[in-house]
């Protein structure tokens, strides 16, 4: 296979014919993302890694953080983790508070901010610091240790964090946290807020596509576990726009809305893709293009 030329082609039919979408603008630190910025890389299952474009260049990778706190707190903790969170499709934006009250302070599933905000709150309870963990295990992962967190974006989010504040107050009145409100989203904001690039969340993301193996050969999740993963991956990783990526892509992924996306192609490798500009349910737009381009062009899919 001829990945380099592969990820040229698929980048340059990504390009002809799309949209550009807007960049996230409600945390302002993200808000001087470079619009034109587009990078993407495949490593494979052994080790290796191609990238064109602006693939080593770190980006914020906001959400696609959640699929590594979700990994790291059923690692240390188990199935327990699913009594606070749930692993059905929202159908609603990622940090709307609507089914909160209704289904008594328990999130629909670990990728949505609500979700991801109970799956940070075990992880802190685990580890002692769920952004130092999330941190430590991309280090590991993509063999980067200057792989860190940013924190001017950190802090931007806290500052402008309103709507994060009352989903982990009302989930914290329904008793589904451990931790005092601000410690949690202390930390939610902190693994967010890490900096890597697609060379990095590539390599990070194999675990999953080895079911469950780390780089070192260790195991972090058992074969079910990882397959439950990509599972929750397909069906909520990219808000609530999940069925149409599913539709267009078909593989697990998990987007971010600093214009990331990571995808598990199961016991191939995993691909990540970075452009800023998002649609209009927080994807990048060029991100879902390529993806769309690349499964199309292989055949590479779950389906």
């Amino acid at each position: 296979m001829d990945y380099q030329g592969l990820l040229h082609e698929v980048m340059a039919e990504a390009l002809r014919g799309h949209g550009r979408g807007r960049v996230a603008d409600y945390i302002p630190a993200l808000a001087v993302a470079d619009p034109t910025a587009f990078g993407m890389a495949i490593a494979t299952v052994d080790g290796e890694v191609y990238g064109a474009g602006d693939w080593e260049q770190p980006f914020s990778i906001q959400s696609v953080s959640k699929l590594f706190s979700l990994a790291l707190a059923l690692a240390e903790g188990g199935e327990q983790l699913w009594q606070g969170v749930g692993r059905e499709p929202s159908g609603n934006p990622y940090n709307s508070l609507v089914q909160l009250e209704s289904e008594s302070g328990i999130p629909r599933n670990p990728f949505i901010n609500a979700g991801a905000i109970v799956v940070t709150d075990r992880l802190l309870e685990l580890t002692g610091n769920a952004g130092t963990a999330v941190r430590d295990f991309l280090r590991a992962e993509s063999r980067n240790e200057t792989l860190d967190i940013d924190e001017s974006v950190a802090a931007s989010e806290a500052l402008h964090g309103h709507r994060n504040a009352a989903l982990a107050h009302f989930i914290a009145s329904y008793g589904n946290l451990r931790n005092p409100v601000d410690s949690v989203l202390l930390h939610y904001y902190a693994h967010c807020a890490l900096a890597a690039s697609c060379r990095d969340m590539a390599l990070a993301g194999l675990f999953l596509a080895r079911h469950g193996i780390r780089a070192d050969g260790s195991r972090l999740l058992t074969r079910s576990e990882a397959k439950r993963v990509n599972a929750v991956l397909l069906t909520c990783g990219t808000y609530d726009a999940a069925g149409q990526f599913a539709f267009r892509v078909g593989l697990p992924g998990k987007s971010g809305v600093g214009g990331g996306i990571l995808a598990v192609l199961p016991g191939r490798g995993a691909v990540c893709v970075w452009s800023p500009p998002l649609d209009a349910t927080g994807n990048s737009v060029l991100g879902v293009a390529a993806l769309d381009a690349l499964t199309t062009a292989t055949g590479w899919s779950v389906f």
